[in-house]
C-alpha cells in the first residue's frame, strides 16, 4: 500500500503533461482560432517557465530539508505544486473569461499567461518533490528500481486515460452534433464547437489527478534521513580512497557533457515536436476525422511502451550506440515514408507504430547514456539532469515558435498552403532533427563517453 500510494503521486502531472504536449497548440489554433504565432508564443512561455522553475525549485526544496519536520519538506512542496496545478490547468483549456468578439487577440493571450506560468511552476515543484522522495523512502537499489517502475506504470495509465477520454468525448460530441440535415464531414472537423470537449477533458484530468494526489498524501509518510551507520566487525579497517569530487563547474569543462547534451536535446526535439504536430498533421494534411487525434497518439504510446520491454536485452546484446541508431533508423524510415506519400489511409496506424517505437527507443537509450555520463558522480548528477532538462525545454519552445512563425496562413486558420506545411513539418521534426541526432551519435562513436581528468584511476 505504501509503494502504491507513492507511485500515484505523479499521476496528476502525467495527465496534464500528456494533454499539454498533444493538444495545446491544436486547441489554441484550431479550436479557439488564435494565430499560429500567438499559440506558439504561449507554448514557448510555458517551456521557458518550466526550464527556469526546475533548478530553482530543486535548490529551495533542498534548503527546506530542516523545515516542515512533521509533514515532510518534500511532501509540503508536492502539496504546493499540486494546488498550483489544480487551480491553473483548467483555465488553460477553457475560453477566456470576459473576452468577447471585439477583444483583441493580444489581450486574450495575455489572459492565459499567468495561468501557464503558475501551472509550470506547480508541475516542476510536484515533479522534483516526488522524485526526491525516492531516496528518502527507501535505501536499497532494488527498492528504488521498484518505486521507479511503479511510477512509470502509472505514467502509462495516465497517457492511456487521456487519449481514451479524448476519443470518447470527441465521439460523443460528434454523434450529438451531427443531425440528419447536417453534413457529417463538417462535424468531423475541429472548430469552436469542440470547446466543451477540451474544457471537460481538462476538468476530468484535474478531478482524477486530485483524487490520486490525495491518496499519495494520505498514504505516504516522509521520514527523516537515516544517520550514518556505526562501524561494526564487518566494517573495513581501511576506508576506500575517496573519488574525485566533480562540481558543476567541472562539468562545463568536459567535452562528453556537451556531446551527451546535444544528443539528449535532439532526442527530446524529435519526441516532443512529433507529439505536438502529429495532431495538426492528421487534421490538416491528411484530412482525417477528429477522432484520429486521440487514436493515433494512443497507438504511438502503446507501441513505444511495448518496445521499451526490449530495451534491456537489446542494449546488452548490441550496446548503447547501436541500440540508439536502430531506434533512429526507425524514425528516419517514418520520415521518408511521410515525405514520399501524400495520403496514408489505413497505413497511418503502421506509421504511428513505427514512430512510437523509434521515439521510445532513442529516448530510453539517451537517458541511459546520461546515466553513463554521470557514473559514480551522483552528488552533482542533479546539475547534469537540470542542465539537460533546461536546454531541452528551451529548445522545444524555440523550435515551436520558429515553426509557428513560418505558418503560411497568417490571416486564416488553414489555407491551401497549410496542407503541405504540416506535411513537411512532420518530415523536418523527425527526419531533419534525426540527421542532427545522427551527427551527435557519430561524435560519441569517435569519442566515447569519458571524463578526461576526473575518472577514478586517471591519477596515481
Amino acid at each position: 500500500a505504501a509503494r502504491l500510494s507513492y507511485a500515484v503521486g505523479h499521476f496528476l502531472n502525467d495527465l496534464c503533461a500528456s494533454m499539454w504536449f498533444t493538444y495545446l497548440l491544436l486547441y489554441l489554433h484550431s479550436v479557439r482560432a488564435y494565430s499560429s504565432r500567438g499559440a506558439g508564443l504561449l507554448l514557448l512561455l510555458g517551456q521557458v517557465a518550466d526550464g527556469l522553475c526546475t533548478p530553482l525549485v530543486g535548490y529551495e526544496a533542498d534548503r527546506a530539508a530542516g523545515r516542515c519536520a512533521r509533514y515532510g519538506p518534500r511532501k509540503a512542496w508536492h502539496l504546493v505544486g499540486t494546488i498550483c496545478v489544480l487551480l491553473s490547468f483548467p483555465f488553460i483549456f477553457s475560453p477566456c473569461l470576459g473576452c468577447g468578439a471585439a477583444t483583441p487577440e493580444w489581450a486574450a493571450l495575455l489572459y492565459y499567461g499567468p495561468f501557464i506560468v503558475t501551472f509550470q511552476f506547480g508541475w516542476a515543484a510536484t515533479q522534483i518533490a516526488h522524485l526526491s522522495l525516492i531516496p528518502e523512502l527507501v535505501t536499497s537499489d532494488h527498492e528504488k528500481v521498484e518505486l521507479t517502475a511503479l511510477r512509470y506504470a502509472f505514467t502509462v495509465v495516465a497517457n492511456i486515460t487521456v487519449f481514451g477520454a479524448a476519443w470518447l468525448l470527441l465521439h460523443l460530441q460528434g454523434s450529438s452534433s451531427s443531425g440528419p440535415a447536417q453534413d457529417v464531414s463538417v462535424g468531423d472537423q475541429l472548430g469552436v464547437q469542440d470547446v466543451p470537449v477540451f474544457r471537460n477533458l481538462s476538468l476530468m484530468v484535474v478531478g482524477v489527478g486530485a483524487v490520486f494526489s490525495l491518496l499519495f498524501h494520505l498514504g505516504t509518510r516522509e521520514g527523516r534521513r537515516p544517520r550514518g551507520e556505526e562501524p561494526d566487525e564487518h566494517s573495513p579497517l581501511v576506508a576506500p580512497r575517496p573519488q574525485p569530487l566533480l562540481l558543476w563547474k567541472h562539468w562545463l569543462q568536459e567535452p562528453a557533457f556537451y556531446q551527451v547534451g546535444v544528443l539528449y536535446m535532439t532526442t527530446r526535439l524529435i519526441v516532443n515536436l512529433s507529439q505536438t504536430y502529429m495532431a495538426m498533421y492528421l487534421t490538416y494534411s491528411l484530412h482525417l476525422p477528429k477522432r484520429f487525434i486521440a487514436t493515433i497518439p494512443l497507438v504511438m504510446y502503446l507501441s513505444g511502451f511495448l518496445s521499451s520491454f526490449l530495451m534491456k536485452p537489446v542494449n546488452k546484446c548490441i550496446g548503447r550506440n547501436l541500440t540508439y541508431f536502430a531506434g533512429l533508423l526507425v524514425v528516419l524510415v517514418f520520415a521518408a515514408w511521410v515525405a514520399l506519400v501524400d495520403t496514408l489511409g489505413v497505413a497511418v496506424y503502421v506509421a504511428a507504430v513505427l514512430l512510437g517505437a523509434g521515439c521510445a527507443t532513442i529516448l530510453v537509450t539517451s537517458l541511459a547514456m546520461t546515466a553513463d555520463l554521470i557514473g559514480p558522480h551522483t552528488h552533482s548528477g542533479a546539475f547534469v539532469y537540470g542542465a539537460m532538462s533546461f536546454s531541452d525545454k528551451v529548445a522545444n519552445g524555440l523550435a515551436v515558435m520558429v515553426v509557428q512563425s513560418l505558418h503560411p496562413c497568417p490571416s486564416e486558420l488553414c489555407c491551401r498552403s497549410c496542407v503541405g506545411f504540416y506535411h513537411w513539418v512532420m518530415v523536418a521534426v523527425t527526419g531533419g532533427v534525426g540527421v542532427l541526432a545522427t551527427l551527435a551519435l557519430c561524435s560519441l562513436v569517435v569519442w566515447p563517453i569519458h571524463l578526461r581528468s576526473r575518472d577514478p584511476g586517471d591519477r596515481p
